[in-house]
């Protein structure tokens, strides 16, 4: 028999009103009892009646995630949380895929009404403010990346100029000179993660008085082939490079292909550092240092912060800035 509220109440040691209060999203129940109440579920696989609940509240029990690239391992490893944490919380998550274009993008913000869905995550690339301002206002939303608008959205995103500069400070202070940005987007709108990633490698640079003159390689995306090539094409016109500072790890695992072909050792020639730590770059060779965002705080802050709001419990304005780790593997070990 599946597991009841009766049961979740026995097990966490609460009555069933608390485990109603915690499925229900209520404010005033104190964290300690929330993350019991919550183990619970999870150990006992608890799904809520969502139909009666719906029913009763007038709600879908639906919140969407639209992201630039679900094929992307980033967003499919984050895509993969938000949904974990969407069904402990009793909602199903209808995921789109907007390919990062503007069209797409209002498409997703225009395209779902309150009486489809209860909430929207939305990586944008394209939106403008302008845009935003357009929205729906009826449906909670949530933004993941750099802000655009200081309206009335959830956000939540890395601090991409900080992060960056951490990255570059780091192959800096271990000798490196000739550091080449992985990933510069000639056509950026100045709002998005690859301007932010560029401004945090030009300010770390600069500091350090090193010339950034033939190091920026532009690509057209960000895929393993895009790395490839430019680093391909970079060392073909005789750029000298020492280290690389990869916008994302699909670029660096193109630049360590690049790199090997051409005989070139990492990290004793060249290291590499890339962005958003997915599975992949704990097992290429070598293994792959990367900026690391705090994905699992991202899925949960975002599904428990929207569902807030969607009761009405959330604040008019909220930014929230994840924290990040620059994780050390092969590709900057020491000489």
């Amino acid at each position: 028999m599946p597991a009841s509220m009766h049961d979740v109440a026995q097990l966490a040691g609460v009555s069933q009103r608390t485990v109603s209060n915690v499925v229900n999203e209520y404010v005033h129940v104190k964290p300690e009892t929330r993350a019991r109440v919550q183990k619970a579920i999870k150990q006992l696989k608890y799904r809520p009646n969502v139909a009666a609940r719906n029913l009763r509240s007038g709600r879908s029990g639906l919140i969407a995630l639209a992201v630039p690239e679900i094929a992307a391992p980033y967003f499919a490893e984050l895509a993969d949380q938000i949904q974990q944490h969407a069904e402990l919380h009793g909602m199903t998550l209808l995921i789109d895929q907007t390919g990062g274009t503007r069209e797409r993008e209002l498409a997703v913000l225009h395209g779902y009404s309150s009486a489809v869905i209860d909430g929207l995550i939305l990586s944008p690339v394209a939106l403008t403010a302008a845009d935003l301002e357009t929205h729906d206002q009826t449906i909670p939303t949530l933004l993941l990346g750099e802000r655009i608008d200081p309206g009335p959205f959830l956000h939540l995103s890395v601090d991409n100029v900080a992060a960056a500069r951490t990255a570059v400070e780091f192959l800096i202070s271990s000798g490196r000179t000739n550091i080449a940005a992985l990933g510069v987007l000639p056509e950026s709108n100045g709002l998005g993660p690859a301007s932010r990633r560029l401004q945090g490698y030009t300010e770390a640079m600069q500091g350090a008085g090193l010339t950034t003159s033939q190091l920026q390689l532009p690509t057209a995306e960000w895929g393993r082939r895009a790395g490839y090539a430019a680093i391909r094409d970079a060392l073909d016109r005789g750029t000298e490079i020492d280290a690389v500072f990869c916008f994302n790890d699909l670029l660096a695992i193109g630049a360590i292909r690049a790199l090997t072909d051409r005989g070139i050792s990492i990290p004793a020639r060249v290291a590499l550092i890339g962005w958003d730590d997915i599975e992949e770059s704990r097992f290429t060779v070598p293994t792959l240092s990367t900026i690391c965002p705090d994905k699992a705080f991202i899925a949960r802050t975002a599904v428990e912060r929207l569902i807030a709001r969607i009761a009405g419990n959330g604040p008019e304005e909220d930014e929230i800035i994840p924290e990040f780790q620059l994780i050390h593997r092969q590709t900057t070990q020491s000489n």
